[in-house]
């Protein structure tokens, strides 16, 4: 969409006005009539989009949103078209479903499908028929009708269930395609939803996340998501701040009489605690990535410590092979254990010693890789052949900032009653287990997930784990505190209105209260065509 068009967001546009016909020293947003001054990026209008410069990458001149009855000739409405794609996984199956969604979801589909007249049939019902090309059935299938707007889209659409053939499947589409609908972009039918108002950006990514989970605390967090707590938290501290903002701006209106409608403490107050709120969700980050990610786990010691062992036993089958001979594994071997719902991909090494080959050697090398980059070491040794000086001088070579230790002593059913953990620091953790015989297992895994994962998941608490929303966040913090140090240092009402201004469109960037097309477009293009 090209900046000098029309931008869509939700069900207003607005259009850019002419550089030669600029605005007077104040103008009114035509949505919320909220005045504010030239210069300023943006009005705090919950809807207000920002067009930007392809070349300078800046916004352009003020706009001004309109109805969405204005349909320029030279930018054509994408919502007007209908699209089609597969819903379901590409390949062989039972059942694949077909996806339309856009006005003439309905006609289009009721064109080649024998059975009960489509156009005449209530929403949310089932029918039964046939895909017809002319006299050629293509398949017998069930279709689902949800008429606009009680649909995920907000618009027409029919999702058609036939038998999983690739064949089938491309023929339907190949013959909706030919009868007026056009093949789905990634992403379109949930663009779609967040544009007529189903969704939220947050939401809509949540979308996307909640396809890709792969764990129990990574889909508890998408379907907190997507149920909208996070977008909730974020309106409640929007509504706050835009309350402020317009008494400040009202300042502005009055400012020959140097009266305040704003009171300072009142405002410095609900700054602390947006503050306070907007840090603990940057905080949040840090768990929220390694749930969505995996832990990397590295599994690492000396050779003949059990290693490969432990491997096996944490999953309890026998991945890696394991012998007397030092030096048996040679190259990293990687599997992933869920625990307690949090996926952590164990990573098991090569031996650390002298290499006495040149293959030993590289598999070395790859273990002191694999730990520079690890989120969770877990360095195993032999407790009947180590002394606490080689435990403690082997974990300081180790260990790095930021990474958590947990020594483990293996081989105790050979042993005697011998602890050498004193001489570990505290920040290491320590625990005694037999690898082969399958002792205290469970305690480590436990001991594992304590580690890595230090807050405790309940469903309700609001988890970020999008780096989009991490920059968004880190970046309202910064104008807020700019607020706050422009109260400390008294400062002209314009500043001050500037500084929440930019807080109110960073938060307004998460939830798609200020979007661009661009970054639409980057959020979109990840999703899987036919969602």
């Amino acid at each position: 969409m090209q900046s000098s068009g029309l931008a869509l967001t939700k069900n207003y546009a607005f259009i850019r006005h002419n550089s030669s016909n600029c605005h007077p020293a104040k103008a009114n947003c035509t949505y919320c009539f909220y005045r504010y001054k030239i210069g300023v990026k943006s009005c705090v209008c919950p809807r207000i989009v920002i067009l930007t410069d392809p070349q300078t990458s800046k916004p352009n001149h003020f706009a001004k949103f309109v109805p969405m009855t204005t349909d320029p000739a030279s930018t054509q409405n994408q919502t007007e078209d209908t699209i089609v794609a597969l819903a379901t996984a590409n390949g062989l199956g039972a059942i694949a479903v077909i996806r339309l969604s856009g006005p003439q979801a309905i006609q289009i589909a009721n064109a080649v499908f024998k059975g009960k007249n489509l156009l005449k049939q209530a929403s949310h019902t089932l029918q039964f028929g046939a895909i017809v090309d002319g006299d050629v059935v293509l398949d017998e299938v069930v279709v689902s009708l949800f008429i606009a707007p009680k649909s995920y889209t907000k618009e027409n659409v029919v999702e058609i269930s036939c038998h999983g053939s690739p064949y089938i499947i491309q023929s339907i589409i190949k013959l909706l395609l030919a009868k007026g609908a056009r093949a789905a972009k990634p992403g379109e039918f949930t663009l779609r939803a967040f544009l007529n108002g189903q969704l939220d950006l947050s939401q809509a990514e949540a979308v996307a996340d909640l396809i890709a989970s792969d764990s129990k605390a990574s889909h508890q967090i998408a379907m907190q998501q997507l149920r909208g707590g996070f977008s909730s938290q974020l309106q409640v501290l929007r509504e706050q701040l835009i309350n402020f903002a317009s008494l400040i701006e009202l300042e502005l209106d009055f400012a020959e009489e140097d009266v305040e409608f704003a009171n300072r403490d009142q405002l410095k107050q609900l700054i602390l605690q947006i503050n306070k709120v907007v840090f603990e969700l940057i905080r949040s980050f840090e768990l929220g990535n390694v749930i969505k990610q995996g832990v990397n786990t590295v599994i690492a010691g000396r050779p003949n410590a059990g290693k490969s062992t432990l491997l096996n036993a944490l999953l309890n089958e026998d991945r890696a092979i394991i012998s007397e001979i030092p030096g048996t594994t040679r190259d990293t071997i990687e599997e992933v254990l869920n625990i307690s719902g949090v996926n952590f991909r164990l990573i098991d090494t090569a031996g650390i010693r002298e290499a006495t080959d040149a293959i030993e050697a590289i598999g070395v090398q790859k273990t002191m890789d694999k730990i520079s980059t690890s989120a969770l070491l877990i360095y195993v040794f032999d407790v009947n052949e180590l002394s606490a000086a080689e435990l403690k001088q082997d974990v300081a070579n180790l260990q790095r900032p930021g990474m958590p230790v947990l020594a483990i002593a293996n081989k105790i059913d050979l042993a005697g009653k011998r602890s050498i953990g004193f001489s570990l620091p505290e920040a290491v953790k320590y625990l005694e287990i037999s690898a082969k015989e399958k002792q205290h297992i469970d305690e480590l895994k436990q001991l594992i997930y304590d580690t890595a994962i230090q807050t405790r998941l309940t469903g309700e608490e609001t988890v970020i784990t999008n780096i989009r929303h991490l920059e968004a966040l880190q970046k309202t913090n910064e104008a807020l505190e700019r607020v706050l140090y422009g109260m400390e240092n008294p400062v002209t009402s314009d500043f001050l209105a500037m500084d929440i201004k930019q807080a109110l469109y960073y938060l307004g960037e998460i939830t798609g209260a200020v979007t661009t097309d661009d970054l639409l477009e980057n959020i979109f293009s990840k999703f899987c065509i036919g969602k």
